[in-house]
């Protein structure tokens, strides 16, 4: 019996993936053992956190690390911290920025409802160039020099949303915010796998990167890694720990934050509200170590199994299978679905919708529905789901 059978909720076939709205990637039993382990003991969170930094910069190449909750909390931590610096006062006045910059560049392109974690700091989001080709009228995209000419007195920073297809290079956005005193921001939520990206992207030049830790990590759902510049990541971090303690008392490790740098000690801040467990952050640690030695490598024959048996099941049905497999060796590849709707009389928003309100449900990767396509992540299934996905598939589609 499922717990969530005690609060009347059955549990589903998670064939997305490791997506927030599902409860992301499966932690393995190393990190399960670490956060029950971590939750028998006590030590102060700024030391914890501390000690964090130093892991990640080591796994990273960079300067020190924060476990933030979730990749989203380390865009708004980021954003406060190039905001703030060590400015006691801006500190305490944010999310009001009237006085001093507080604008921060975005490609009109790279712009999505992940904002909302950029402005709730505070800051106001200035766009710069065009995507042509999407919008059918040329064959040109954001360039380097638009964010040049976008500066003024107000510009407090850049933000790039980092991907294999981003436009311009981050090294060119990066030289920009060198050339005028511009940290630069990186949203790399889901760049893990590969594993080269942690520290291939901060060796590009960004000033801090913000990773989730609860997709190709395999930490907790709520936990990602903002990582850079060892003043930024104090100035985050400042802002984001419990402040409640004297100031003749408060000694973080100086590595972390270092005291002479600041007038005194700063109350709660704007990222109070993400705070971090002392549990989470161990398995997050847990799950990063085992990330980066490559212990996941081994699941990648096991998922392409499951895919493989799926598609052996759903021959002979109203639908075309086709294997995706992905650029580079550390993912695993998905099953794409072509429903004939013209056979089956059903379209594949309607089959989707059956499969989640079936038993067991069963939730696919919806990305591709307009296409008439179902997509199969591999990433959360097991030897007995697996093989319920594939009879779920198969009632469907026949």
């Amino acid at each position: 019996m499922s717990i969530y059978n005690e609060h009347n909720l059955e549990p589903i076939i998670n064939a997305s993936g490791a997506v927030t709205r599902l409860g992301g990637a499966p932690m393995p039993a190393a990190v399960l053992d670490a956060f029950v382990a971590a939750a028998g003991e006590w030590v102060p969170l700024e030391q914890l956190q501390a000690a964090a930094s130093r892991r990640i910069a080591t796994l990273t190449g960079t300067e020190a690390g924060l476990v933030t909750a979730g990749s989203a909390a380390g865009l708004t931590m980021g954003t406060a911290a190039i905001l703030t610096g060590f400015d006691l006062g801006r500190m305490e006045r944010l999310p009001h920025c009237d006085g001093f910059p507080h604008e921060i560049l975005i490609a009109r392109e790279q712009r999505s409802g992940y904002d909302h974690a950029i402005r709730a700091a505070g800051a106001r989001l200035t766009e710069v160039g065009f995507n042509e080709i999407v919008s059918n009228a040329g064959v040109r995209r954001t360039e380097a020099w638009e964010y040049e000419a976008a500066i003024s007195d107000r510009t407090a920073g850049i933000v790039y949303a980092f991907g294999p297809g981003s436009r311009p290079d981050l090294e060119e956005v990066v030289a920009i915010g060198r050339k005028h005193g511009l940290p630069v921001l990186v949203d790399a939520a889901g760049e893990l796998p590969p594993r080269a990206n942690l520290t291939a992207i901060a060796a590009l030049g960004a000033d801090l990167v913000s990773f989730s830790g609860g997709k190709g990590i395999r930490g907790p759902q709520s936990t990602g890694i903002l990582c850079g510049r060892r003043d930024l990541i104090a100035a985050a971090a400042l802002q984001m720990l419990d402040m409640d303690d004297h100031p003749e008392l408060w000694e973080p490790p100086a590595d972390f934050i270092d005291r002479e740098k600041l007038a005194g000690i700063p109350r709660h801040g704007i990222g109070r509200a993400l705070k971090v467990s002392k549990e989470e952050i161990i398995a997050l640690l847990t799950a990063l170590d085992l990330f980066a030695s490559g212990a996941y490598d081994k699941d990648f024959a096991r998922f392409q199994s499951y895919l493989e048996a799926i598609e052996t099941e759903l021959r002979g049905t109203h639908s075309n299978c086709r294997t995706v497999v992905p650029s580079h060796e550390e993912s695993w590849p998905t099953l794409e679905i072509a429903i004939d709707e013209s056979v089956l009389g059903r379209s594949a928003f309607e089959v989707c919708r059956r499969l989640r309100n079936g038993s067991p449900p069963v939730y696919v990767s919806h990305g591709q529905l307009s296409d008439g396509c179902l997509v199969i992540n591999p990433h959360c299934l097991n030897d007995e789901t697996a093989t319920k996905l594939a009879r779920r598939l198969c009632e469907e589609l026949s």
